[in-house]
């Protein structure tokens, strides 16, 4: 087991019960402007996370400056995934990941390491907004896929998201299947099974709790779409991570 992954175990194997209670739309949500390029919402979102930094995180380490250590390099990785999966190259993104996490290590105080989240959050938007940018996806899909993403809760529909930049449902939907190269429909449903997948690796949530946040209307319905996308169940899929990710508590009981 590699340096990395004893950081990510020690992390979350003390997770309290405070931070599980945390709601999966919040907890993802920073990930997904991050992921979209929102730079200026991640900007945002800092500013209020340097002054509720400890708000619904475990303390894994009576060591202050330990304690920030463990939660940043988790959320460094779980960052460097979610990126990946927006279009991110995958060398540069864990490179980029390594590369803070080093800078991390070096840090003598916790202040100094929430100085460092704030950093290596924009450093990760900024990249992927350079990624949006250069596929030429427009200002109105872009739009789009933000919305999705910020309501994946939602029975989101082709008309919502029309209505919601100001456009013909038809017009939209030929300009997002030609920039995406895929349906609205089917993107909405590849952003669940996405968003699905790192909640599976990256916490202990129960499916059920999963299930209701991205918008399935049954446990059932969400293992079909989630089976039919990537062959597996979603315990099936999270126990298949669980030797690379060891980090989740047992408290799963719902799957």
């Amino acid at each position: 087991m590699n340096t990395n992954k004893e950081l990510n175990y020690m992390l979350f194997v003390q997770l309290e019960e405070d931070f599980k209670r945390t709601e999966i739309k919040s907890e993802f949500s920073r990930y997904d402007d991050i992921k979209n390029g929102n730079v200026e919402k991640v900007k945002e979102n800092y500013e209020y996370i340097k002054d509720h930094y400890y708000d619904g995180k475990g303390m894994l380490s009576d060591d202050l400056l330990r304690n920030n250590q463990y939660h940043f390099v988790t959320g460094t990785g779980i960052i460097a995934r979610i990126c990946i999966d927006g279009g991110m190259n995958h060398d540069i993104a864990y490179t980029l990941s390594d590369i803070y996490i080093r800078r991390c290590d070096k840090c003598r105080k916790p202040e100094e390491i929430i100085d460092l989240t704030g950093e290596m959050m924009i450093d990760f938007a900024t990249r992927m907004r350079e990624i949006t940018k250069s596929g030429s996806v427009s200002l109105h899909v872009r739009r789009t896929v933000d919305f999705i993403y910020k309501n994946l809760g939602e029975h989101l529909t082709l008309e919502m998201a029309a209505e919601h930049e100001k456009l013909n449902p038809s017009y939209l939907s030929k300009l997002f299947a030609k920039e995406m190269k895929m349906p609205i429909k089917a993107f909405i449903m590849k952003a669940r099974i996405t968003t699905a997948q790192n909640i599976l690796i990256f916490s202990d949530f129960p499916i059920s709790e999963i299930t209701a946040s991205l918008g399935f209307s049954s446990q059932s319905a969400f293992s079909a779409a989630f089976r039919k996308f990537t062959g597996m169940t979603p315990m099936q899929y999270r126990s298949r991570f669980s030797d690379e990710y060891p980090f989740r508590s047992l408290s799963d009981k719902n799957g």
